[in-house]
C-alpha cells in the first residue's frame, strides 16, 4: 500500500484548495490530487512549478512535501514544514477526507438521478397529462415542511458542511417521491421541493469553496423551479448563482445572470422581496465594476423592500428582509473606494444580529477599509476577529474573503506587522 503524504495535504489546505480546485488551477483530473497525496502517483515534471507556486512553496520544499511519510522520511529541513510537520491543525485527519470525497460524489450522483428523473417526468407528463399516481397530500407537505426545517438549520449552524448527511436522505426522499409520483400537479409541487433542496445543496458546497459543485446545484435548482413556474424559486437560483461570479471577479458575467434574474421575476409574486434581493446583489456587482450610480440605483431599488407588507419572505430560499443592507451597502462602498460611507454602513451592520458567515464578511470589509486608509491598527484589529470567527465556525466562505485581504494589504508590507499579518493569512487554515 503506498504511504500518505500527510504534508501535502496540509499544504493544500492550507492554501485554500480543495483538491478539485487545485486541480481546475492546475489543468490536471481532480483525482490525480487524491493520488498524489495517498501517495500513488508524482506530478509530472511540467506541472511541479505551478504545483509549488500555488502551494507557495520553493521546488525543494515541495520535494520535501513529496517524500513518502514513512518512517525512514527525511525530516524536513524548511521551518514552514518543520512547523507544519510538528503541529498539525488539531483534530484534521486529512484522510477522512477520503471518506468526504467519497460521500460529495455519492451526493452528488444522487443529485444527478433526480435531475434525470425530473427530465423523464417532464416527458411522460407532457404525453399524458392524466394523473398516474398521486402520494397523499401530507407527505408532500411533509417534504416542503422538512425542506423549511433544513433551512432553519442551515442558517443557525456554524459548520454549514455538517449537513450534508441530512439533506441527502431528504434527497432521497424527494428522488423516491418522484420515482412513483406521476401527474401535472404532483410534479410541480415535487419539481418545487426538489429546487428548494438544490439550492440548500448549492449553499453547502458555496460555503466549503466548492464552486463547481455549487454551480451545478445551482443550475438544477434553476431547472427544477422552472419546470414548477415557481418564478421567485427560479430568480433565487439564478441569484445564488451569480455570487459565484462574483467571488471570482466576474461581475460582468454575474450582472448577465443577475439581468436574467431580475426578467424572471417580474412574474412572479410581487409580495416577495425577491425583486429587491436581486437588486441588492446586482449593487455588489455594479461595485466591482466600479459603476457608482447603477450600484446606487440598485441598492436604492433594494430599500423599497421596507415598502413590502406581510409576509415578504419564507425563511428558507428566501430570507431578503432588508435587515442585510447595510452590510450590503457597506461592501459596495468598500469596492467603490468610498471609506467614509462603507464605515458608516459596516458599523451599523456589526450592531446588528447577524449570522457567523455575514459577522465574518463585514468583518473582513472593515479589515480591508483600514487597509484603504492605512489605518494599520484597525486592519490587524478586524483581520484577527474575521480569523477567529472563522475557526470557530470553519466557514470556507469567510475562509476566501480573508485571503483576499492579501491584496488589499500590500501597499502595506513594509510594516513588519503587515508582514506578520499576510503570512499569516497564507497560512491560514480551519478544519473542514
Amino acid at each position: 500500500m503506498a504511504a500518505r503524504r500527510r504534508r501535502l495535504a496540509v499544504r493544500r489546505k492550507t492554501c485554500g484548495f480543495s483538491q478539485e480546485s487545485l486541480a481546475e488551477h492546475l489543468g490536471v483530473d481532480r483525482t490525480s490530487i487524491g493520488r498524489w497525496e495517498r501517495g500513488e502517483a508524482d506530478p509530472l515534471p511540467h506541472v511541479r512549478p505551478r504545483l509549488a507556486k500555488l502551494l507557495e512553496v520553493t521546488s525543494t520544499e515541495l520535494d520535501e512535501l513529496l517524500f513518502s511519510e514513512v518512517d525512514d522520511a527525511p525530516t524536513p529541513s524548511s521551518p514552514v514544514l518543520v512547523q507544519m510537520t510538528r503541529n498539525p491543525i488539531e483534530h484534521e485527519d486529512y484522510y477522512a477526507g477520503d471518506l468526504d470525497e467519497m460521500m460529495r460524489r455519492e451526493f452528488l450522483q444522487l443529485l444527478s438521478i433526480t435531475g434525470a428523473l425530473m427530465s423523464v417526468q417532464h416527458a411522460e407528463t407532457a404525453a399524458n397529462n392524466q394523473l398516474i399516481v398521486h402520494p397523499p397530500a401530507g407527505d408532500l407537505a411533509g417534504l416542503r415542511s422538512m425542506n423549511s426545517h433544513l433551512w432553519q438549520v442551515f442558517s443557525l449552524s456554524d459548520s454549514k458542511s455538517s449537513m450534508f448527511p441530512v439533506v441527502r436522505e431528504q434527497l432521497r426522499s424527494i428522488t423516491l417521491a418522484l420515482r412513483e409520483t406521476s401527474g401535472l400537479s404532483a410534479r410541480r409541487t415535487l419539481f418545487s421541493a426538489a429546487g428548494d433542496l438544490f439550492q440548500l445543496s448549492g449553499e453547502i458546497f458555496f460555503d466549503s469553496n466548492r464552486y463547481t459543485d455549487a454551480a451545478q446545484c445551482y443550475t438544477l435548482a434553476a431547472g427544477a423551479s422552472k419546470e414548477a413556474e415557481e418564478y421567485d424559486l427560479w430568480a433565487c437560483a439564478l441569484t445564488r448563482h451569480a455570487f459565484i461570479g462574483m467571488c471570482e471577479r466576474d461581475y460582468d458575467s454575474s450582472a448577465h445572470l443577475l439581468e436574467a434574474a431580475q426578467s424572471i421575476v417580474r412574474r412572479g409574486d410581487s409580495q416577495l422581496s425577491t425583486r429587491h434581493w436581486v437588486s441588492a446583489v446586482q449593487a455588489e456587482a455594479f461595485a466591482g465594476m466600479g459603476d457608482f450610480e447603477a450600484c446606487a440605483r440598485a441598492l436604492g431599488e433594494a430599500e423599497q423592500v421596507h415598502s413590502l407588507k406581510g409576509e415578504i419572505h419564507n425563511g428558507g430560499w428566501l430570507r431578503f428582509d432588508g435587515s442585510r443592507l447595510a452590510e450590503e451597502r457597506g461592501t459596495c462602498y468598500v469596492a467603490l473606494g468610498r471609506p467614509e460611507r462603507a464605515e458608516t454602513a459596516l458599523i451599523e451592520a456589526l450592531n446588528q444580529r447577524l449570522s457567523s458567515r455575514r459577522r465574518g464578511s463585514v468583518l473582513v470589509d472593515l479589515a480591508a477599509l483600514g487597509a484603504q486608509r492605512r489605518d494599520i491598527d484597525q486592519l490587524l484589529m478586524y483581520a484577527q476577529a474575521a480569523m477567529a470567527l472563522a475557526r470557530k465556525t470553519h466557514s470556507g466562505y469567510v475562509v476566501r474573503r480573508i485571503r483576499g485581504l492579501r491584496m488589499n494589504i500590500a501597499p502595506l508590507l513594509p510594516d513588519i506587522r503587515v508582514s506578520a499579518l499576510r503570512e499569516e493569512i497564507s497560512n491560514f487554515s480551519v478544519v473542514a
